[in-house]
């Protein structure tokens, strides 16, 4: 049977601390418990002694979860030891973490204490925690910048004083895989009594490392890795949860090891953080990032289309996400362009597809992506050839009592004008623009912003509209904010007679 690496997530103390990500209590517990869907074995609530809303955090999370263990941290003193103790107490299964810096530099600055007397609290600490504690870890703060030798002898002591997890953190972020393994391979080697406890490493990204120095250290026997949802923590983020634990399951003959984390979860845990610290991933981020079942090369496209395992170490399903994406612009190719089509129900001939991937490509060249209603504008447009789009001519507003607008838009030769008071007038506008065309819609998002700088900023419009149930996005430039939002609400016209004009 393969050994089995616990999962130590930290998310909701040292992920908190992360500029940002300050939860209150209630979003505190709601993401314990999407944590204890996600099979983590132990949720580190958070710092006891902190505050006493800090205090609260981590007793409401004891008694929301009973899956996983909740643990609660605490210095090496007597005062923050019971108070943690004192914050577990509605636990089914509580984890007292308690710490003490073990490196030179930590000693002669921060905590001004020999290594003797760092020895001595490190040994006495751990006695405390277990005197009201079952379960008890022990972390050397700044493990990866503290002598070797010395670090065994504080490995030694606290195993002996009764620690259950012997923590080596790489505090600062600064260790290589290297240098981590043959810490955590002496640490274990020279310490009686190893055998019976277990060994974790909680690493942070300084250099980008974590997720590499987590997965040597448990090469050299660590057995609990401590991490975040989506790296977040103190300033490059720890080890991302969703990073190591999917290198484990796919590099599984590399790494032979078990965790319990359903891995159908990880998207929807990740969303959850978002959504309640408003702290967004990277589009580009591992697993979870919005592009990273996403295919855009016209090679990769062709690929993922004859096998996904071309291009896809893992499948998007694997991770909680419904599907890979073929993402179009113009890197993409005809296979790409073709199977969208079939997906918006669109079956094209060859030559059909050629004479529309000139169209995309030229469409491309001015946008970065092409959606899904923009592709049904040019299917439209190809496939009948009555069928033309509408285009701004001019449009005219007065601010009077009513606002009023004054709207001239083509439809091919055509000219077409018409007039409406609104509540404003871009209101107004869009009013003129439905008497002319003969369709009412709803709009849903309105966003103007600056695309330019300078007192004669072009202005961006991105409207998303609603027409007999169907949403259709548009956008529009100008140096006029009004004309933008005309234009923008035309091009979601478009979109959607494209649409009807398919059906």
């Amino acid at each position: 049977m393969a050994d089995r690496i616990e999962i130590f997530d930290t998310t909701l103390r040292d992920g908190e601390q992360s500029p940002g990500a300050s939860m209150h209590a209630h979003e505190k517990i709601q993401m314990a418990r999407q944590l204890e869907r996600l099979g983590v074995d132990i949720i580190e609530a958070g710092f006891p002694i902190a505050s006493e809303q800090e205090f609260e955090g981590v007793r409401k999370v004891a008694a929301a979860v009973s899956k996983p263990r909740v643990a609660a941290l605490a210095r090496a003193t007597k005062n923050d030891i019971e108070r943690a103790a004192k914050a577990l107490e509605s636990a089914q299964r509580p984890v007292l973490h308690t710490f003490i810096a073990t490196s030179d530099i930590h000693l002669e600055h921060k905590l001004r204490m020999s290594r003797a007397q760092v020895l001595d609290a490190a040994g006495e600490a751990v006695r405390k925690a277990k005197s009201l504690i079952g379960r008890v870890e022990f972390s050397a703060e700044d493990a990866t910048r503290s002598d070797l030798d010395f670090l065994v002898e504080v490995t030694k002591a606290t195993i002996q004083a009764g620690a259950d997890v012997i923590n080596l953190p790489d505090t600062v972020g600064y260790t290589t895989p290297e240098e981590i393994y043959e810490m955590f391979r002496r640490a274990i080697s020279e310490s009686p009594g190893s055998e019976n406890v277990v060994f974790s490493c909680h690493n942070h990204d300084d250099l980008g490392l974590a997720v590499a120095n987590a997965l040597a250290a448990i090469r050299a026997g660590a057995r609990q890795i401590e991490c975040c949802i989506n790296g977040i923590g103190e300033r490059a983020g720890n080890t991302s949860l969703e990073e190591v634990v999917m290198a484990i399951r796919t590099r599984h003959e590399n790494y032979p090891y078990e965790c319990g984390v359903i891995t159908e979860e990880i998207v929807a845990t990740s969303n959850l953080l978002c959504k309640l610290t408003g702290l967004t991933v990277a589009y580009n981020k591992p697993i979870v990032g919005r592009n990273a079942f996403a295919h855009e090369a016209g090679i990769h496209q062709h690929g993922m289309i004859a096998n996904r395992k071309t291009y896809e170490i893992m499948t998007p399903e694997s991770v909680g996400r419904s599907r890979s994406d073929l993402v179009l612009g113009k890197h993409s190719g005809r296979h790409g362009l073709s199977r969208r089509c079939e997906q918006l129900g669109y079956h094209l001939t060859e030559s059909e597809v050629e004479h529309l991937y000139k169209q995309f490509i030229a469409l491309a060249d001015r946008k970065k992506e092409v959606f899904d209603d923009d592709l049904r504008v040019l299917i439209a447009s190809h496939r009948d050839e009555s069928f033309e789009t509408y285009h701004l001519d001019t449009v005219r507003t007065s601010g009077g009592e009513p606002p009023m607008a004054v709207v001239r838009i083509k439809k091919g030769d055509e000219l077409l004008v018409d007039a409406a008071t609104g509540d404003g007038p871009v209101d107004a506008a869009y009013r003129a623009i439905e008497k002319i065309v003969g369709v009412e819609g709803k709009v849903q998002e309105f966003v103007i912003r600056a695309a330019t700088p300078g007192k004669d900023a072009l202005g961006e419009a991105h409207v998303t509209v609603q027409f007999n149930g169907h949403m259709c996005n548009g956008q529009g430039a100008s140096t006029d904010i009004i004309e933008a939002a005309v234009q923008a609400y035309i091009d979601a016209l478009n979109k959607f007679l494209a649409v009807r004009n398919s059906q």
